[in-house]
């Protein structure tokens, strides 16, 4: 196994499909310090300790899960209920800060993360606590929001059967997602004092967004009827009762008990597939250098999962559809999602 492809992975491909949750924390609690100092006048503070602390923290506790995964094979998996509630609850994390820092209310203040009492007293600066445990305690939680390229990685830690091994796969990825993460910390903390203030205003609008963006994949991950993709599909429906010419055989798609689906970085293909109610479905999901969260493919609402165990592996996912309807399928993130006809 190339630990090299694994690193280039990360700096590419991993590195910003792991922004939009993990790197917007991060910008969140960067910013939330930042609006923090402005208020008090205070303009000491070291800019890139926030976000080292985070890096480090995290390459810690990738690695040591890529330990734990590779020691113990297949038996332990990161539980698809758990990460849907920890994204969920980072994007409701992320929307609490954009109104900390546009000021909608004193009361998402409290909200903040802040280091405890008895670490404060410990610590001699307290400015520096608060520079360092936030970031830190969200490092080494993003363990529990794998996202994009991580799932894939997840899966080759734990195919390699070697806690070393493991360790190395998860650590050579995280170092490859660095200067990307290092990149938006130090440019959220440096900015000049002028700009400090109207920035502080882009970042909450930008945090808001990812913070929605979070939200909304977890409720595609989950199923939810309220999901952006669920609304979407629902319009559809509607229009399509209203259009003559909208009937499915102008859409060239083929009804097959044995359809396949190509997987790669950038989701599905084809990403719409009908299939007849009433008779067994064997769907073949075949990985074309897949390193992203598509490689992770779920389908909610028959609680079905497969997870591809390397960038080109091959998994088939069988059910019998038993009513006609649409049936919505999706990658672990809700970044990436498709239907399947039943008629």
């Amino acid at each position: 196994m190339d630990l090299w492809v694994i690193f280039i992975t990360g700096l590419t491909v991993g590195g910003l499909t792991c922004l939009a949750v993990q790197g917007g924390l991060l910008a969140s609690v960067i910013a939330a310090r930042e609006e923090e100092e402005v208020e008090k006048g205070i303009n000491n503070s070291n800019p890139v300790f926030p976000t080292v602390s985070f890096l480090i923290t995290k390459l810690i506790a990738y690695t040591v899960l890529g330990f734990i995964l590779g020691a113990f094979g297949g038996a332990i998996s990161i539980n698809q209920t758990t990460q849907i509630v920890m994204q969920f609850a980072a994007g409701l994390y992320m929307i609490v800060v954009a109104f900390n820092l546009l000021d909608i209310h004193p009361i998402f203040r409290y909200a903040i993360i802040q280091p405890p009492r008895f670490l404060t007293r410990r610590i001699r600066s307290q400015s520096k606590s608060k520079d360092m445990y936030a970031p830190a305690l969200l490092g080494a939680m993003t363990i529990f929001i794998p996202c994009g390229t991580t799932i894939a990685m997840e899966a080759l830690a734990i195919s390699s059967a070697s806690p070393f091994l493991g360790a190395a796969i998860m650590g050579a990825f995280v170092l490859g997602t660095i200067p990307v993460f290092l990149g938006v910390g130090v440019i959220t903390s440096i900015l000049g004092d002028n700009f400090r203030t109207r920035f502080l205003r882009i970042a909450a609008i930008a945090i808001f967004y990812l913070g929605l963006t979070s939200i909304n994949g977890s409720l595609v991950a989950a199923g939810s009827p309220v999901s952006s993709n669920s609304i979407k599909e629902g319009t559809q429906s509607v229009i399509s009762i209203f259009t003559v010419n909208s009937s499915n055989q102008n859409m060239n798609i083929t009804t097959t008990q044995n359809p396949e689906i190509y997987v790669t970085s950038g989701g599905y293909s084809p990403n719409y597939i009908r299939v007849k109610k009433g008779l067994p479905v064997a769907l073949k999901l075949i990985g074309k250098d897949a390193y992203s969260c598509a490689s992770a493919f779920r389908i909610p609402s028959l609680g079905l999962s497969a997870t591809l165990e390397g960038p080109n592996d091959i998994k088939v996912v069988k059910f019998t559809p038993q009513k006609s309807g649409r049936i919505s399928f999706s990658c672990s993130m809700g970044m990436y999602t498709g239907v399947i006809e039943v008629i």
